[in-house]
């Protein structure tokens, strides 16, 4: 802000210009850009693509994206990723995952610290890229670990020295949603489970696996909605740089 008003003082900057860089939000009418959250929490405003149509999309990422934030769009559908990449062909589609991302700045992944991304099944994989994916665009370091569900623990254990040295794991799974539990039994750092609503009629779109998972007896496992990926990286993210601020690796 002393900066803004200094320039305001000096004439390089008009008024009307200051108070758009001071402004809260940006009002589009349709949406009200929050732009201030990257100086709250962190990391600009997340963009919700499903229902939204592919013009409100454009006009939310190019009011992120022209303060030189990173641009993160989640649920996009690829006919509505393909018509925003003619007019913004810079961004990326990770279709699996159904994000839409653009990167300001590449982002210092030269350390030690990582998250683990641990998928039951492989029909699990579109909820488990959209939190690797979210995970990655937030700046933190992942390691993929997929189609390891309890149905073949063997595959697991292959991996549980990977799995014990991340700072946090997001534990992803459907059917009967035990993963998490058998994940949080084996280490010392923090589990994020999230359901999906992979699984048969009684799976219930997955509110077994999500009752299943608020239900563990596994400790330090803490659980976000059924097919929420975005979210369960999000945590997964704060807990990551809480752990490299500590060891002095990030200066946030």
């Amino acid at each position: 802000m002393d900066e803004i008003l200094k320039q305001v003082q000096e004439g390089s900057l008009t008024i009307e210009e200051a108070k758009k860089k001071l402004a809260a939000y940006e009002d589009l009418g349709f949406a009200k850009v929050d732009l201030h959250r990257p100086m709250r929490q962190g990391f600009p405003e997340v963009i919700y693509g499903e229902g939204k149509s592919a013009d409100q999309i454009m006009a939310i990422l190019q009011s992120i994206q022209e303060r030189g934030s990173d641009v993160l769009i989640t649920r996009v559908a690829k006919e509505k990723a393909k018509t925003i990449l003619l007019r913004h062909p810079e961004f990326t589609y990770a279709e699996t995952g159904r994000i839409l991302y653009w990167k300001a700045k590449e982002a210092n992944n030269n350390t030690d610290s990582y998250i683990a991304i641990i998928c039951a099944g492989t029909s699990d994989l579109r909820v488990a890229e959209e939190a690797a994916i979210t995970a990655e665009v937030m700046g933190s370091k992942v390691e993929r670990i997929y189609d390891v569900g309890v149905a073949g623990l063997h595959r697991l254990v292959d991996h549980l020295d990977v799995i014990r040295k991340a700072t946090v794991s997001v534990v992803i799974a459907g059917m009967e949603g035990a993963l998490p539990s058998v994940v949080g039994g084996l280490v010392s750092r923090p589990v994020i489970a999230v359901p999906t609503s992979v699984g048969y009629g009684a799976n219930f779109q997955g509110l077994s696996a999500l009752l299943a998972m608020l239900n563990s007896c596994s400790s330090g496992i803490s659980v976000v909605n059924i097919d929420n990926g975005f979210g369960g990286a999000y945590n997964a993210v704060l807990i990551d740089r809480l752990a490299r601020k500590e060891s002095n690796e990030i200066g946030y």
